[in-house]
């Protein structure tokens, strides 16, 4: 499970697996858990913010 699978599969499952913890912490925590889930769940908007706002100024 090398190659070119985990080329195109690592940060989308790296980011699924990020936005089901931020949910679980979420619904399942309080406390501390807010904050994971706050962070969890951040971390693939900004990501996808950061990406997209970059192809955009990198086409233009």
């Amino acid at each position: 499970m090398s190659g070119p699978f985990l080329r195109m599969w690592a940060a989308p499952i790296a980011l699924s697996v990020l936005t089901v913890i931020g949910l679980l912490s979420a619904l399942l925590g309080d406390g501390v858990w807010d904050h994971v889930s706050a962070v969890a769940l951040g971390v693939p908007v900004l990501l996808c913010l950061w990406l997209g706002l970059r192809r955009r100024t990198k086409s233009d």
